[in-house]
């Protein structure tokens, strides 16, 4: 709400909110003053409308109606697919769901056209989408058919009983070869494009498991595996960051440019991810190939064995 207190008598309706709220265009503002969206005291109003000292103005911005996605013809890397469950091998450099300036060719794009009529699971915005990936990272994103397979995906995930590995490629050689960052992680307090550290009390909690598997000094750079217990945005890019050792290739935390390995892309892969078949409880394991471009880093590397501490125990036989 606002009260006009300065001598703005005679000024526009649209031209006094237009200098008082510069995120909104005047085109908006007057679209919105048409709808009702704003009012005048109390009333419904024109753009038009002169303002005077001591007037009450109401604003009400709607929520965006999101825009429905239509199936494409995009093709996409199917991992393992069932009636409830498809997971994909995302490409780097692909979008999951549109927004703004990504309108289409995305994953969802590409799996309407693959399944059918999702009807909207999760929303029309983001039908069948259980978690995210960046746009930058590959690999593994497992997508609902179905409301019950969305609402035990989402559940699962909520309660850290999936489990969801990645290789990231870093610069330089973290000090201790593994080890544990937990931390709050919330909007960065200055460019709010980016996420960040926080204190206490503030974002929400963010655990990730580290390991260097293997340090190359021609480039300044170590393949590192991460274990995420959380979900957070830009998790792994933020924690890495924090440990002094930004991903390569992160055009947002880190300047690529400076950096001796330039792969082309963000070295951010969705490696391995474990959960629980919404229809049968069976433990599901899916590992995604590892992208070409990491090969400078897996010489003489010995990949851990896949130890998934999230599936169900099997019960003793008497």
């Amino acid at each position: 709400m606002l009260i006009i207190v300065e001598d703005s008598f005679g000024t526009r309706l649209d031209q006094y909110l237009t200098s008082h709220l510069p995120e909104l265009s005047r085109a908006r503002i007057q679209a919105l003053i048409k709808d009702g969206s704003i009012t005048l005291d109390g009333k419904s109003t024109k753009a038009k409308t002169p303002v005077e000292r001591g007037m009450r103005i109401e604003v009400s911005i709607p929520e965006p109606e999101p825009a429905e996605a239509q199936p494409q013809d995009i093709p996409i890397d199917i991992l393992y697919e069932d009636r409830d469950v498809i997971v994909i091998n995302k490409e780097s450099g692909m979008v999951v769901h549109p927004a703004a300036g990504n309108a289409d060719g995305t994953l969802v794009n590409a799996v309407l056209y693959h399944c059918g009529d999702l009807s909207g699971i999760g929303g029309v915005e983001r039908p069948g989408i259980v978690h995210r990936l960046d746009k930058d990272t590959s690999g593994c994103i497992a997508v609902a058919k179905n409301d019950a397979a969305h609402l035990s995906l989402t559940t699962q995930f909520a309660n850290r009983d999936t489990s969801k590995i990645y290789l990231a490629v870093v610069q330089g050689c973290p000090k201790e070869p593994g080890g544990t960052i937990f931390t709050n992680i919330g909007r960065h307090p200055v460019n709010r494009l980016k996420m960040a550290v926080v204190n206490p009390g503030s974002g929400k909690p963010a655990i990730t498991d580290w390991q260097v598997l293997r340090y190359d000094p021609s480039s300044d750079s170590s393949l590192v595996m991460c274990t995420l217990h959380t979900g957070r945005t830009h998790q792994i890019r933020v924690h890495m960051l924090h440990l002094g050792h930004p991903l390569i290739g992160d055009p947002i935390y880190a300047h690529p440019q400076r950096q001796k390995a330039k792969p082309g892309r963000l070295m951010l892969h969705a490696w391995r991810l474990a959960f629980n078949h919404p229809r049968t409880g069976e433990r599901i394991s899916i590992e995604s190939p590892i992208p070409p471009e990491y090969t400078p880093w897996l010489t003489g590397v010995n990949l851990p064995v896949w130890v998934d501490d999230k599936a169900p125990v099997e019960p003793r036989r008497q």
